[in-house]
């Protein structure tokens, strides 16, 4: 079953990834999103490569369109790793969401993100929203 899932995760094409949009990871800490988007790398010039950033990004929508609650998404690369697990689905009147945890560690710093997931079953989209 793990392989399985690993080539399901390695396959997955990020263009048809049904609007799942870029979503960022931050370190959890207080201020608005604005202040939020300046902590995008992990240092000076020092940020995922292609590879990472596409197993990143395979691992979240891994993560939110077929895992099960509570189900971690690993992924490891070029010295990064991280993790994805969705925590609680539920419905609402257009669709349904999914609250989301990911982690990264890279260059032996570690960036984590809590956020949530809507998709919207009359436009067949993806929202993305973090906490503050």
């Amino acid at each position: 079953m793990v392989v399985g899932k690993l080539l399901i995760l390695a396959n997955i094409n990020l263009a048809s990834a049904n609007g799942i949009n870029d979503p960022r990871f931050f370190e959890y800490r207080s201020g608005d999103l604005s202040s939020r988007l300046l902590d995008l790398s992990f240092g000076w010039f020092k940020t995922l490569d292609d590879r990472q950033r596409t197993a990143y990004y395979s691992s979240i929508n891994h993560a939110v369109m077929f895992a099960e609650n509570g189900q971690t998404v690993t992924w490891y690369e070029n010295n990064a790793s991280g993790r994805s697990t969705p925590v609680m689905t539920w419905p609402t009147g257009s669709g349904y969401c999914r609250r989301i945890h990911v982690q990264v560690i890279a260059y032996s710093t570690e960036k984590t993100m809590s956020a949530t997931a809507c998709f919207d079953n009359a436009h067949e989209n993806w929202r993305w929203s973090t906490d503050k």
